[in-house]
């Protein structure tokens, strides 16, 4: 009977969910080694947010990974709109999350979201315990307004928050201005302008750790080619975000490393005191670190 229940919420959800999906990445030797939750966008779970997740197993990503739907059936529309569900829907996760750092308080965890996962991925972190925090954030064009205040969600992160965005994604311009974001603005979202930094002096130390990354055109090879969806291409995912979820610490020059696709030994990486800043004419274009996006 079970099997028959299953079976009938598939089909009734597989037009809109793009069918049920069966987690293949939960055994329990991933599970035993770390957490990455993958959240989709508006859409819910789709063969592009199933391509990021194989993107991240072929990556060689060893940890268990999580694609949770975190939609309602009601639809896109409902799904980019409704905060207080959506904000309560973060909130469960964030048990889950919270449950699983319980039973292996030594394992990384990362949340990774794309579009409106982002910002789900921003109030999971805001909602985990004291005491509880996840490793990092990794954000693909997150539609939630650019001013947006991250230095809550930063606290709860070990690592920090890398924001993946594109002045190309038209989506995250026209699209969220006449729609609105998830946290309910008519505006250009982060994913497309990043977030804005406050400026210094009185800028929280917090935003130290908010790594801005610009699409460019190297990303293209990856089949990132700077759209709103291309942004959960498996290549892109595999070669970079896959490093994120492997480096232990995150700085700058981590970023810079993956930018430029220098090959990094994460068995060794140094403590985050002995980083050494690069000078500003050997970072990637698309990069400057400290930058405040226009």
């Amino acid at each position: 009977m079970r099997r028959i229940v299953l079976g009938l919420v598939c089909m009734a959800t597989a037009a809109m969910s793009g069918g049920c999906y069966r987690q293949p990445y939960q055994t329990p030797e991933r599970m035993s080694t770390g957490l990455v939750v993958v959240l989709p966008g508006i859409e819910g779970i789709s063969p592009l947010n199933k391509g990021a997740v194989q993107g991240l197993a072929y990556g060689g990503v060893p940890y268990g990974i999580d694609l949770e739907d975190w939609t309602s059936w009601l639809g896109p529309l409902y799904n980019l709109r409704a905060e207080l569900h959506n904000r309560r829907k973060a909130t469960r996760i964030a048990v889950k999350v919270a449950e699983y750092k319980f039973a292996h308080p030594d394992n990384p965890v990362i949340i990774g979201g794309q579009a409106g996962g982002g910002a789900i991925a921003l109030w999971i972190a805001e909602a985990m315990p004291e005491g509880q925090e996840i490793d990092g954030i990794i954000l693909m064009a997150p539609a939630i307004s650019p001013g947006y205040m991250v230095d809550f969600a930063l606290s709860k992160t070990k690592r920090g928050i890398v924001n993946f965005y594109s002045s190309k994604d038209w989506f995250l311009g026209v699209g969220t201005t006449i729609s609105g974001t998830m946290d309910g603005k008519h505006s250009s979202s982060a994913g497309r302008v990043g977030f804005t930094v406050p400026l210094k002096p009185g800028r929280s130390k917090l935003y130290d750790r908010l790594y801005q990354v610009a699409w460019h055109q190297q990303m293209a090879m990856a089949g990132n080619t700077g759209g709103h969806l291309s942004s959960l291409a498996e290549g892109f995912v595999t070669n970079y975000v896959v490093p994120f979820v492997l480096s232990r610490r995150w700085s700058d020059e981590i970023v810079a490393k993956i930018l430029t696709g220098e090959k990094i030994d994460y068995d060794s990486l140094p403590p985050m005191d002995q980083w050494t800043p690069r000078l500003d004419k050997d970072w990637p274009a698309g990069y400057r670190p400290g930058d405040t996006p226009k």
